[in-house]
């Protein structure tokens, strides 16, 4: 099975278009042809990983964060991104990370793995974001249905909460050529399966230039965006749940701002650095937000408005690597997966 293979499927499941303006996401060592012998799973690809994946066999490494953010003008192993890169080239290691796309997205996202680990129930993205568009074409009546299939089979009417969903209206065209009954077909669509739905349109419509318009609409996908919120079962109090999120993130600390004396129902959070996201919880009423990377005045802005809990970048991500490892078993046996044994969290506590 060829690297390719692995990482499209795993574009499907957080697709590269979602990621932030500055990720770098993808396979960044490696050519996409090569044969699959292992893969290992890891946070951060270390030279310890790529000595780990040496040890195991594993020709493909896959991280969570990426290892190149910027451009690279050198290569002599004086710093430590240079030594890893120079390191999986000359052992033929892959290096393919998956960022945040894979935190934007609600299903088997970074997020709901940090929310499943805490116990949360009826979760939502904290802030979604915009993405999806809508489709107009015209088709004769007796090629609607064909064409209707084949738009659903590419993505057409896959939204939150929906699946095959379209409009028609039946008119008449006045086309000289074409003149006759006609269904106007209406499909909204995630904006990253545009495409793959032009193709299965012009595949299957009968026109040689077939009529069509995409617009953008305003309309946010619940199911794209940063962060999480929900609720726990029962109420807790403030103490009792800071407790619960130490134990169940297996943080070294916990970093809170003054307690309101409220108990804690309504929970935010965001793995890794998501203190962009304070006024999102804010406004849709959290009792507690959970983070990491905050600075000393940005706990202020909790204003007593809510409790800030900043839990460590590592420790709100760690459970990646076991979502990233079930995303992988879960679909492909024909090679050896593992997850990593080298802790890569570059602070420790005393």
């Amino acid at each position: 099975m060829k690297i390719k293979e692995l990482t499209s499927y795993l574009e499907t499941i957080a697709p590269s278009a979602y990621q932030e303006s500055y990720d770098n996401s993808g396979l960044i060592v490696g050519n996409p042809n090569d044969e699959i012998n292992g893969v290992l799973v890891c946070l951060d690809s270390t030279e310890a990983i790529i000595d780990e994946a040496i040890e195991k066999k594993c020709n493909v490494v896959v991280a969570h964060h990426p290892i190149v953010f910027r451009g690279l003008k050198r290569f002599n192993g004086k710093h430590y991104v240079e030594r890893v890169i120079m390191k999986a080239i000359k052992n033929d290691v892959a290096i393919y990370a998956i960022h945040t796309n894979l935190d934007n997205v609600y299903n088997k996202g970074v997020n709901a793995k940090i929310a499943q680990k805490l116990g949360l129930i009826n979760t939502q993205i904290l802030a979604p974001k915009a993405g999806l568009k809508k489709i107009f074409t015209f088709v004769p009546t007796e090629y609607s249905e064909k064409v209707r299939a084949a738009l659903f089979a590419a993505g057409a009417g896959d939204i939150p909460k929906f699946e095959s969903l379209s409009y028609a209206t039946v008119g008449v065209g006045t086309q000289n050529q074409n003149g006759g009954a006609q269904v106007k077909l209406e499909f909204t669509f995630p904006s990253v399966k545009q495409n793959a739905i032009i193709k299965a349109l012009q595949d299957s419509h009968p026109y040689f230039d077939v009529p069509y318009d995409i617009v953008s609409i305003e309309n946010k996908n619940s199911e794209v965006g940063s962060g999480m919120i929900g609720y726990l079962k029962n109420p807790v109090s403030e103490k009792e749940f800071l407790q619960k999120i130490k134990k169940q993130m297996k943080a070294g600390c916990v970093k809170y701002t003054k307690l309101r004396r409220k108990k804690i129902s309504k929970v935010a959070l965001c793995g890794g650095s998501g203190g962009f996201l304070l006024k999102d919880a804010i406004q849709q009423g959290a009792d507690i937000f959970i983070t990491s990377d905050y600075k000393y005045h940005e706990f202020f802005d909790a204003d007593g408005k809510i409790v800030i809990a900043d839990i460590g970048h590592y420790e709100s991500e760690q459970y990646t690597i076991e979502l990233l490892y079930d995303i992988i078993t879960e679909k492909f046996s024909n090679f050896a997966a593992y997850f990593t044994e080298i802790s890569t969290n570059p602070v420790n506590y005393m």
